[in-house]
């Protein structure tokens, strides 16, 4: 039963998290008018394709107006992890997103710290924080997202990474950007290999200093790239349901993530935008036992895999794995 073992996300997008329910209650809190046409019904959000997504996820985004939003969000989500056996996630937050409503970073940054203290010590689960730059904002932009993280560190933040329209720019435009965030210590992750192929990956591996990457399943198209993953250990943050959400794969029988799984590379499990794709970390992990036919065992190591690529501390880490090693 998927429901007992311990599991692990690293790739979230915290203000993707919120269900309609929550976005309609933000809403109704700040005295703001939703858009017609954002819900499907009163459980779902309403798009067709990832242009479409993306207007949909911006217009959500904005009911998020306060630290007390954040902590909010972020504690609920936390909180759901939790109940489906979660006991580390790593969250994408973008401070792009706030500034565009008239949030302050510290504001932002306050109110997620708060939810992430809050859901640990009311149901144990440990989250963290990887700030993000929007791609299709331009390089400048990047660099003065990381700027602002560095200038104001804080425990819980402990990575840099960048979303948005992989198609804009090039990846070596925003090598500043990147190289602020590692010399400060902080761990990096780029969305690549989504929309774009191949030549995405190569892209990311080849300008900036990355460990892991946002997807990254469409190196499957290229076996000597996904040889270069496996020899460089890189860690893929895979999204299965939103890869069918979006169209990049038909359905779950032709999806690579078996055949990256058997060719060495170091996966993980992840829900991106769960209430937008019918998605949990729970269902997931369900997904990869039945689809992928993945045992216990299995889903175990990759709760390790993601435990071990985790950009947390080492003290933390020590102790998420003995969580991971507890028999039950």
């Amino acid at each position: 039963m998927t429901g007992t073992i311990p599991k692990a996300e690293l790739h979230v997008h915290l203000e993707g998290t919120a269900p309609p329910a929550l976005v309609r209650r933000l809403a109704e809190r700040n005295g703001i008018a939703l858009p017609d046409g954002l819900f499907a019904d009163e459980h779902n959000f309403a798009w067709t394709d990832f242009p479409d997504f993306l207007r949909a996820y911006d217009a959500a985004s904005m009911c998020l107006r306060k630290a007390e939003d954040y902590r909010d969000i972020t504690y609920e989500y936390l909180a759901a992890c939790a109940g489906e056996g979660a006991i580390y996630v790593e969250m994408f937050t973008s401070p792009d997103h706030a500034a565009e409503v008239g949030m302050s970073y510290l504001d932002h940054l306050e109110g997620t710290v708060a939810g992430i203290e809050d859901a640990e010590r009311e149901f144990g689960i440990v989250g963290r924080i990887i700030v993000t730059c929007v791609r299709h904002l331009g390089p400048e932009r990047g660099v003065a997202v990381a700027r602002d993280m560095i200038a104001e560190p804080h425990p819980y933040m402990v990575g840099f990474g960048m979303g948005g329209a992989e198609t804009a720019f090039h990846l070596r435009d925003f090598l500043p950007a990147f190289r602020l965030a590692a010399d400060a210590g902080l761990g990096c992750t780029v969305h690549a290999g989504e929309v774009c192929g191949p030549e995405s990956i190569y892209d990311a591996l080849d300008n900036l200093p990355v460990t892991r990457l946002g997807h990254g399943v469409r190196a499957i198209e290229d076996p000597r790239l996904v040889e270069r993953i496996v020899r460089e250990g890189i860690v893929l943050e895979l999204c299965p349901h939103s890869n069918i959400a979006t169209g990049v794969y038909a359905d779950m029988a032709s999806h690579p993530f078996g055949e990256l799984l058997a060719a060495g590379c170091r996966v993980t499990l992840n829900s991106d935008d769960p209430p937008y794709f019918a998605t949990s970390i729970g269902r997931e992990y369900a997904t990869a036992a039945e689809e992928f036919g993945m045992t216990d065992e299995a889903l175990r190591a990759v709760t390790r895999t993601a435990l071990e690529a985790a950009f947390v501390d080492e003290e933390t880490r020590t102790s998420l794995l003995a969580r991971l090693d507890e028999p039950g």
